[in-house]
Order: C-alpha cells, then sequence, then structure tokens
C-alpha cells in the first residue's frame, strides 16, 4: 500500500464514520439537512449502518484488496447519493459540499486501490 492511498482511506473512513456518529445521535442540523432531501427518519440508522459497514471494508481491505476497492466503490456511490439529493432538492452549497469532497475521496480511494 503507498502512502497516499493509506492517507486518503484512513481520511474516508474518518468521514464516514464521523458521518455515521452523527446520524446515531440524531444531531438536529443533520436530521434538518436529511429531511430536507425527503429521507425519511426511519431510515437514517440504517444509512448510518452502511457508512460503519465501508469504514470496517476498507480497514479490512488492507489484507484484502478485493473488499477495499468494493468498499471505496459503495462509498463513493453512497455519498453521490447524498450530493444528487442535494441537488434534486436545490439545497444550499454548503449543505452538499461535505458530501461532494467525500465522494471525491472515495473515488480517489477506489481508484488508488485498482492500481495497488
Amino acid at each position: 500500500m503507498n502512502t497516499t492511498l493509506i492517507v486518503l482511506a484512513s481520511l474516508l473512513g474518518f468521514a464516514a464514520t464521523g458521518s455515521a456518529i452523527t446520524k446515531f445521535m440524531k444531531v438536529h442540523q443533520i436530521m434538518e439537512s436529511m429531511a430536507h432531501v425527503g429521507v425519511k427518519p426511519a431510515l437514517i440508522p440504517v444509512l448510518g449502518a452502511l457508512e460503519v459497514l465501508g469504514t470496517l471494508g476498507l480497514v479490512l481491505g488492507i489484507w484484502m484488496q478485493p473488499l477495499g476497492i468494493l468498499s471505496a466503490v459503495c462509498l463513493a456511490l453512497y455519498f453521490l447519493g447524498a450530493v444528487v439529493s442535494h441537488i434534486m432538492v436545490k439545497s444550499k452549497l454548503a449543505d452538499g459540499f461535505p458530501a461532494f469532497i467525500i465522494m471525491a475521496i472515495a473515488i480517489a480511494v477506489t481508484y488508488l486501490e485498482i492500481l495497488r
């Protein structure tokens, strides 16, 4: 594994886990944002669990490259869905920008995982 992949995969894992924690803790701003894009409250813990599973897949992907690739792809698609959701409801740029950045990192991790 090269250093860039380790750093970006770690950053992606921390971002996804942090996002999951805010969902599990039902942080007011996150709950408002999720409601604004049309996410039903019952689905929010499921989304948090998917983020945690993605992070676990990245960690296990250190030893099992196919799992690392799959996890990075899934996280990229997950955050692409978040970006599209914000675009569809015409959210403020500041609301969708974090998801866009995390998606970009996930795409970079996917690319680097494939190359290793």
